[in-house]
């Protein structure tokens, strides 16, 4: 279980949240290279994560997401059982964790640039809505989110074999389209791993977590990705 679910889901989680975490920190942050380059580069910047976190993690199916997990234990998709379930939870929140604390360590000077503001350094880590309106921003997370799953699913019933290449032009897609009044989590252990070590890096000035917030990037997801997979058996994906 070790090798086969534990590893490869943590490294494969870790290399997401390192370059999603890392692209978003070069585009925010004073003085990087890539300062102001937008939120389509933010976008792009995840989709090659996944892309990259999937070829990590292909041992263990590359969830890399808890919503993707619970999504296809709900399809009745999943070749893993319910006891296998925890497993890939705890990888995948500690991978994020470790991915975090990957893109602060590359980031480390421009953290401590006090040119950057608190909210700037926050949402290099973590999501936080446009408009805050918290039973809506959970409808956001969940119609991302259950895109997300749906769609994976879905490509089952393809004949190309792109793999993860599609999921990660699906992410880029979802966040293009959808991501702008949440920052599209879609991911619990993507919001809530990095914000546990935003919690306990000393970064200065960073200011307060956003813990307010921090239900909806999970709640969100989780209901999301289970009717995701529910509508992907109902339809006859799986």
């Amino acid at each position: 279980m070790f090798t086969d679910i534990f590893l490869p889901e943590l490294m494969g989680t870790a290399v997401l949240i390192v370059l999603g975490v890392g692209v978003v920190a070069n585009v925010l942050l004073p003085r990087t290279g890539g300062f102001g380059g937008g939120t389509l580069m933010i976008n792009f910047g995840w989709g090659l994560g996944v892309y990259a976190g999937v070829y990590v993690a292909v041992d263990s199916g590359a969830h890399l997401n808890p919503a993707v997990t619970l999504g296809l234990k709900a399809s009745g998709s999943a070749d893993f059982s319910w006891a296998d379930v925890p497993v890939y939870l705890v990888a995948q929140l500690l991978g994020a964790m470790l991915g975090a604390f990957l893109g602060w360590a590359a980031y480390k000077k421009h953290f401590d640039d006090p040119e950057a503001e608190a909210a700037t350094k926050l949402g290099v880590f973590c999501t936080a809505p446009s408009i805050p309106s918290h039973g809506w921003n959970v409808v956001t997370e969940v119609i991302g989110t259950f895109v997300l799953v749906f769609v994976i699913l879905s490509f089952g019933k393809t004949p190309t074999q792109v793999g993860p290449l599609a999921v990660a032009l699906l992410v880029v897609a979802i966040g293009a389209s959808l991501g702008g009044p949440t920052g599209y989590a879609i991911n619990p252990a993507r919001d809530l791993g990095p914000r546990l070590v935003h919690a306990l890096l000393p970064i200065p000035g960073k200011g307060d977590n956003g813990w307010s917030y921090a239900w909806v990037p999970i709640v969100g997801p989780v209901v999301g990705g289970v009717l995701g997979g529910l509508a992907a058996n109902a339809v006859g994906f799986v």
